[in-house]
């Protein structure tokens, strides 16, 4: 196994928690990783071999038992101290990084709430539901509806109460709501209790920055400040049986301070979890991530947090989102935020265009089985089929018609490269049909 510095890494062979030794202790003491490996390659070294060694000598036994237990004793106090001094600095991950194994991706459909914030004309509450109700006939599984936000900051967002009246809840589906604030949870609270058919939100999700610069654009309070007011919120929401996700975004630039430092994200990431979120969702808000600069975040964050307990969220404003989630995905993320159509921007971020198109990522995981079979074999060996990915029961199809209407009301084309591309062939399929009946 290997350590993310290179250095192979090496477990404690005398504690039992199994922690790594490797690029722990560094941050902790005045000396090199590669010194840490060397001197601890030593000592177990000649550990080990002195307790293979049977020479039948008496004295020589008993001096490679002393030998043992003195080494055994200063393992064990040695990692009892550096385990300490790295929980007092904050080095010791609470969430061991650890990488799924499985093929199945989860996409959490936003396009309701963050797709349409940004939009300047208003939306009737019947038009949101009813673009909820198609995401879920289109098989999304995990959609946010709205947010209980301030109408007098985000107006898109007015009505969400009336929205979620009008959902038709699909079994096996999840709706959240986006919170920014203790009352915005209240409002949550009274709408679950007051009702005699609540709406079917099992989730809320928070939401803070990487940068103080944005928070204050966004909330008027630092990162620090935010933290501070969501905790409370956090916990409200959990003891009234709802689940919190968690987002955190500028991952990579902010429009008012530019480049982001990945220490920044780990650190308020790790503090969303601490709070009790089950996820966090880390927002290239801007649409500035490259694979490089995103596999250097993901490479910051997950020295305290583990590849399940964190998910991406990529504007597409340079084009470079899918390549993104491919980086993601190899680096062992397994959920995504996307937005039917492409839909999006962010009212704080000038310039930032839509979310990643769903289509397009449903497309990109799962469009090569669309292909068929081979039509011109090369040999008889079977074609090598590269890796499936399981999006759940997602039909690509009626994502693809969810795009284009919703687009069309908001008097648009579709901005999903997927979706165009399917609603064309779609078609041209017609056109040749109807000219093969005019022909009978």
């Amino acid at each position: 196994m290997i350590h993310r510095q290179g250095i192979p890494a090496f477990k404690n062979p005398f504690d039992g928690d199994g922690w790594p030794w490797t690029g722990y202790m560094a941050p902790c003491l005045a000396v090199t990783p590669t010194a840490i490996s060397g001197m601890i390659r030593t000592v177990v070294g000649l550990f080990r071999g002195a307790s293979q060694t049977r020479t039948g000598v008496g004295s020589e036994l008993t001096e490679i038992n002393c030998l043992s237990t003195a080494t055994r004793s200063m393992f064990r106090s040695y990692s009892q101290v550096v385990r300490r001094a790295s929980l007092r600095r904050g080095m010791l991950s609470r969430h061991p990084p650890s990488r799924p194994a499985s093929d199945f991706v989860r996409i959490v459909e936003v396009g309701p709430r963050d797709g349409l914030q940004n939009e300047q004309r208003p939306i009737a509450p019947a038009i949101k539901a009813e673009l909820i109700n198609k995401l879920a006939r289109a098989g999304m599984r995990n959609i946010e509806v709205g947010s209980f936000v301030s109408p007098k900051w985000v107006p898109q967002m007015a009505g969400t109460s009336e929205v979620l009246s009008l959902i038709e809840p699909v079994a096996n589906a999840s709706y959240s709501v986006l919170v920014p604030n203790r009352k915005g949870l209240d409002d949550v609270l009274n709408l679950l209790s007051r009702s005699p058919s609540p709406p079917p939100i099992t989730e809320i999700a928070v939401f803070t920055s990487a940068t103080d610069a944005f928070s204050k654009a966004n909330t008027n309070v630092t990162v620090a400040e935010s933290l501070a007011r969501l905790a409370p919120v956090v916990r409200a929401a959990l003891d009234a049986g709802l689940r919190v996700r968690g987002y955190v975004s500028v991952i990579i630039t902010c429009p008012y301070s530019g480049r982001v430092d990945p220490r920044r994200v780990r650190e308020v990431a790790r503090e969303l979890l601490e709070m009790g979120c089950y996820e966090v969702s880390l927002g290239d808000t801007t649409g500035a991530g490259t694979p490089e600069s995103v596999r250097a975040v993901l490479e910051e964050v997950t020295k305290d947090i583990g590849v399940g307990q964190l998910a991406g969220h990529f504007h597409d404003t340079n084009g470079t989102a899918l390549a993104n989630i491919k980086t993601a995905l190899d680096f062992g993320l397994r959920s995504f935020d996307a937005s039917v159509g492409g839909l999006g921007g962010c009212p704080y971020s000038p310039g930032a265009t839509g979310n990643v198109a769903t289509e397009d990522v449903v497309y990109a995981l799962t469009g090569g089985d669309s292909y068929g079979d081979v039509g011109e074999p090369y040999s008889d060996t079977p074609v090598v089929q590269g890796p499936a990915w399981d999006v759940g029961p997602v039909s690509l199809p009626l994502l693809a018609d969810t795009g284009s209407w919703i687009s069309s009301v908001l008097k648009r084309e579709t901005t999903s490269r997927a979706g165009k591309a399917l609603l064309a062939r779609k078609e041209r399929e017609r056109r040749l049909s109807e000219s093969a009946q005019a022909k009978l």
